[in-house]
């Protein structure tokens, strides 16, 4: 499967989503995360996610696509390119 993760937590929170992110996603540009994972990652990455926001606070938002095939477009500068995506 395909996610794409978009948060909004706050800046005390911030590096800890980030950094967890990163150890199974692509990191696209400010609190934006992509990559395609399995089931297992994906029950993973939610389940600690839960455990790193204050839901009451944060906001966090996962698209999940069972495979990567999406259009995208960039307007001005593209931060972290993919060159090449499933």
């Amino acid at each position: 499967m395909y996610l794409v993760v978009v948060y909004d937590v706050n800046v005390e929170r911030v590096n800890k989503v980030h950094k967890y992110l990163k150890s199974y996603l692509h990191w696209q540009q400010n609190s934006v995360f992509e990559g395609k994972i399995n089931k297992s990652q994906y029950n993973k990455i939610l389940v600690e996610l839960k455990n790193l926001v204050d839901e009451e606070e944060d906001s966090i938002i996962v698209y999940k696509f069972p495979y990567k095939y999406l259009d995208k477009m960039v307007v001005g500068i593209e931060k972290n390119p993919i060159s090449f995506i499933l």
